[in-house]
């Protein structure tokens, strides 16, 4: 295990070099922040004992961040895979041409509103710097069965961060309530005296202290290496029984919490891993849905209730021209009603009485 410090709050079992390992069925998959940014996380005082780690460090360096501008850094998916990189009026119907026109302006301010707060809602940039940057949860999974742990403690700090242990077993509690798997974080600062290993190296280290902490395979082991301010690494180890709740897909939405929270200054050292672990574990646990499908289906009932109005007012406007019409025909004169017709019909009569009196008198 690395140097600088003893391994807090016990934690240390000797499980021996059980099975799993690489290729034994265990999983595993870490990240690397690539060269230090601006100040780090850290902070010195001593953890709680008992269950749930603590003891004592020596104190680390202050390693609260400060990060000014874009965030890019190299991503290693799986351990081993390959590198990625963040980033950093006529003719319109019924409704009107008017109306039509308002409706698409009103949803496209919608939609630029509600991504807005998709993108910025829940801080951050880089990996972490909105929602849509932590992996979406698309499978459907179970807890391990209860006594599949072997309980330990939650955490080993060799730097002396971790100074409020209720606050820091805290989220790392709700995750195993949640999974059934018990988290363990062991916060280094180099590895067997290398302050800068390879991932391959920083694999290997976690599988063999998986096997010096934990007598069983249902553990999720974190290795958290910061040599520097904001040079940091994660490695996480599952064992082959946690590996059927926390696959690769899950594995990620865990490292993207981490990577989403470590520039958040508002976050002590305690509640950086805690709120990490405890959102991981509730996105983990339920299938990601899109936000677009409760706000499309608004949209949807939006539009369908304006045309049920617009119907409903173009039939209130045929009823009240036709009662108006009916109004103003109960309220004419009586003599008024067919007055022209008869007129004319009587003219029409009398002129022929007129002209057959004159072809009679011809006649004679």
């Amino acid at each position: 295990m690395g140097r600088g410090g003893g391994r807090g709050g016990g934690g240390g079992f000797s499980g021996g070099g059980r099975g799993g390992g690489f290729g034994g069925g265990r999983g595993g998959g870490g990240r690397s922040s690539g060269a230090g940014r601006g100040a780090g996380r850290g902070g010195g005082s001593f953890g709680g004992g008992g269950l749930g780690g603590g003891g004592f460090g020596h104190g680390g360096y202050n390693r609260r961040p400060r990060h000014h501008g874009p965030r890019v850094w190299p991503v290693f998916l799986g351990g081993f895979g390959r590198r990625r990189y963040s980033r950093g009026g006529g003719g319109c119907g019924f409704m009107g041409c008017g109306s039509i026109f308002t409706v698409m302006i009103f949803l496209f301010i919608m939609f630029s509103f509600l991504s807005t707060i998709g993108n910025f809602g829940t801080g951050g940039g880089g990996i972490g710097g909105g929602s849509g940057d932590i992996t979406s949860s698309t499978v459907e999974r179970e807890p391990l069965p209860a006594g599949s742990v072997d309980e330990t403690d939650y955490y080993t700090d060799e730097l002396g961060w971790i100074g409020n242990h209720t606050q820091m077993v805290d989220g790392l509690r709700h995750f195993y309530n949640e999974t059934g798997v018990q988290p363990h974080v062991h916060i280094i600062g180099d590895v067997e005296g290398n302050p800068d290993p390879t991932q391959d190296e920083l694999a290997a280290y976690a599988n063999a202290l998986y096997d010096d902490l934990f007598t069983d395979e249902a553990h999720l082991l974190l290795v958290f290496l910061e040599s520097s301010p904001n040079d940091y690494d994660t490695y996480y180890i599952v064992g082959s029984q946690a590996r059927s709740v926390i696959d690769t897909e899950a594995g990620d939405i865990l490292l993207d919490y981490l990577d989403r929270y470590y520039f958040d200054d508002g976050l002590t050292d305690e509640q950086y891993f805690s709120n990490s672990f405890r959102d991981a574990a509730d996105r983990i646990m339920d299938v990601t849905t899109s936000p677009w499908i409760p706000v499309l289906s608004i949209f949807g009932l939006v539009i369908v209730l304006y045309i049920l109005y617009k119907w409903w007012k173009t039939k209130q406007d045929s009823k009240e021209k036709e009662t108006k019409r009916t109004e103003d025909m109960l309220n004419k004169p009586i003599h008024t009603f067919g007055g022209s017709e008869v007129e004319e019909l009587s003219k029409k009569y009398q002129d022929k009485d007129s002209t057959d009196s004159d072809e009679d008198w011809d006649n004679y």
